[in-house]
């Protein structure tokens, strides 16, 4: 399946991360069923995108910044409390796919454990292991496995991020992925 090499081949500026995360990302993808090359190239390229090529597992910004979860509609969208309590901080972006929001941490959580641990710790999904599986069952629970093997890769793009911030970068770590799996 994956090696070491092939995952620093793909994501270079991972480093000794590589090595880190190899077991928990083979395991994730195996439980989830990344299982087909195509997949697997199509997971790796988001996920390294998302994770700064496996550099950032929890997102990047200040308190000022994560408090944009915190009220208005997108707190309200992400099932975080509508008053200024630290929900954004609480619950920002974490893990390979970066799960955002009170929401998507409990689904997660009980996804992974069958309870809602994720909510009391949030910071579990920092640990290699768990960064990983929450990013597989995100994965999972989007469908997208599905349209990996059509090459809707605009689609899964959009589905994780939103939009389609990053495509460029998205789109050569994909190529690359391809030459080194496929």
């Amino acid at each position: 399946m994956l090696t070491e090499r092939q995952l620093s081949q793909i994501y270079p500026l991972a480093g000794s991360r590589a090595g880190a995360f190899l077991s928990p990302l083979k395991a994730a993808m195996a439980g989830w069923a990344i299982d087909r090359p195509k997949r697997i190239a199509v997971f790796l390229a988001q996920v390294g995108h998302e994770s700064g090529q496996l550099r950032y597992i929890k997102e990047l910004g200040s308190d000022r910044y994560l408090s944009r979860y915190d009220t208005g509609s997108l707190a309200l969208r992400l099932g975080n409390s509508m008053e200024a309590d630290g929900d954004g901080q609480l619950y920002c972006g974490r893990g390979l796919i970066q799960i955002t929001g009170r929401n998507n941490y409990q689904a997660c959580s009980r996804a992974l454990f069958g309870d809602e641990r994720l909510l009391a710790q949030p910071q579990m999904l920092e640990q290699p292991r768990w960064a990983c599986e929450s990013a597989a069952w995100f994965w999972h629970s989007r469908g997208l496995n599905a349209l990996a093997d059509r090459d809707e890769f605009n689609r899964i793009t959009r589905l994780i991020n939103g939009g389609l911030n990053g495509l460029d970068d998205r789109l050569k770590l994909w190529s690359r992925a391809r030459e080194v799996l496929c």
